[in-house]
């Protein structure tokens, strides 16, 4: 019986052994995994640290933000993320190992799978995963940009961003605008509604010169839980210097290339006993040409007026254009509805020469400029105009 006894124990103490060396604790009283110590005390587990950013199951992540996978003590050999779909996010991992970043922005509303394995500096292999969601718009809001690719345009020509809903945050909107000329120009951006927002130069743009314009609105917030919908980008040429000059009372057109008149058009303009129906001062551009456009006013008794080479230089409803059945009073008496009439040969020079964009200076009227047109921008003082920016 004493011998049996005294190998029971001995067995005991052998299992108790073997149980410290197959889980021993920390002094604050946590696990270690199992083999987390031998009899030579070297740590079992991998010193590489593996982290990433957004962190694991984040919430609401901008689609902006990149993603950041980082080892410590130990370099990646693996990163990977992936959307819900399995579509990859692209992405690079640094020259010295410790550091995987994404290179394209998220998409709205998806849940995305990082995994990661890294070798640590004690040879030791290391792994990592998570899961995290990105922000989900309760709208997204379209934008579109004006002037469109490659056109050629005029010196006053305004750059427009028109937003297809109202927007509440105007500074965020502005971070995400840039424009870029080949020449240095003093320019800002002014909010002519909460859907538009324009730039126009603190003076004409210079003549010849490229500008590219940026609106990288995707991801941005805009307010009321909407966010943009996509970037959008354009670039587009500034054409020569030329600038129509009206006083109303000359009953002349006058035409400057590059600061030095070119040509000079006999015109009939807006009736000067009816202010209603001036040509408005104010300074305006070419909006749009038609080789034939149709004009109504039931206001005034006419409707179906068919003349040529009309460009349009405001929404309040003031062209240059043909008017050869009122060649008795061009280049004597002011009597339209507030058009410049010209000549038909007359018009057709012009309107051949002219570019969207070019500006149209009007003076000597009675009648102040209408802030109801589309394009108002050349009729605020630079400081009014500043004025106009997101505070």
């Amino acid at each position: 019986m004493i011998e049996r006894r005294t190998v029971f124990k001995a067995a005991l103490a052998a299992g108790a052994a073997l149980g410290a060396a197959a889980c021993s604790s920390t002094n604050d009283g946590t696990a270690l995994p199992t083999g987390a110590a031998g009899a030579d005390g070297e740590s079992a587990q991998p010193v590489a640290k593996i982290t990433a950013e957004p962190a694991a199951d984040a919430k609401d992540v901008s689609v902006l933000k990149p993603v950041v996978i980082k080892v410590a003590d130990g370099k990646l050999t693996e990163c990977k993320v992936t959307t819900d779909g399995g579509k990859a996010v692209k992405g690079d991992t640094a020259p010295d190992g410790l550091t995987w970043t994404s290179s394209e922005p998220l998409g709205y509303g998806k849940t995305y799978t990082y995994t990661a394995k890294a070798t640590g500096s004690d040879g030791k292999p290391a792994e990592f995963t998570g899961t995290f969601t990105t922000i989900n718009p309760a709208k997204q809001v379209r934008a579109t940009l004006n002037p469109a690719d490659n056109q050629t345009v005029g010196v006053a020509m305004p750059i427009s961003v028109k937003f297809a809903s109202p927007v509440k945050d105007r500074k965020a909107v502005e971070k995400a605008l840039s424009v870029k000329t080949d020449k240095d120009v003093e320019g800002a951006w002014g909010w002519l509604s909460d859907s538009q927002v324009d730039y126009r130069p603190k003076e004409y743009w210079p003549q010849n010169i490229t500008v590219n314009v940026e609106a990288k609105l995707y991801g941005v917030e805009l307010g009321g839980g909407a966010y943009g919908k996509a970037d959008v980008t354009t670039k587009f040429k500034i054409g020569r210097n030329q600038v129509v000059k009206i006083s109303t009372p000359e009953h002349q057109m006058h035409v400057y290339r590059g600061g030095s008149q070119v040509k000079s058009y006999p015109c009939a303009n807006g009736l000067d006993g009816e202010v209603d129906r001036n040509t408005p001062n104010g300074t305006y551009i070419v909006m749009s040409k038609e080789p034939s456009a149709i004009f109504d006013n039931a206001r005034y008794g006419y409707t179906n007026v068919n003349k040529k080479w009309a460009c349009r230089f405001s929404n309040h409803g003031e062209f240059i254009h043909e008017n050869q059945d009122n060649a008795a009073n061009i280049g004597k008496t002011n009597n339209s509805h507030g058009c410049v009439n010209l000549l038909e040969a007359d018009a057709k020079d012009y309107f051949d020469s002219a570019l969207v964009g070019d500006p149209v200076e009007i003076t000597g009227s009675k009648l102040g400029p209408p802030m109801n047109s589309d394009v108002k921008d050349w009729n605020y003082s630079w400081a009014a105009w500043q004025g106009l920016g997101a505070k």
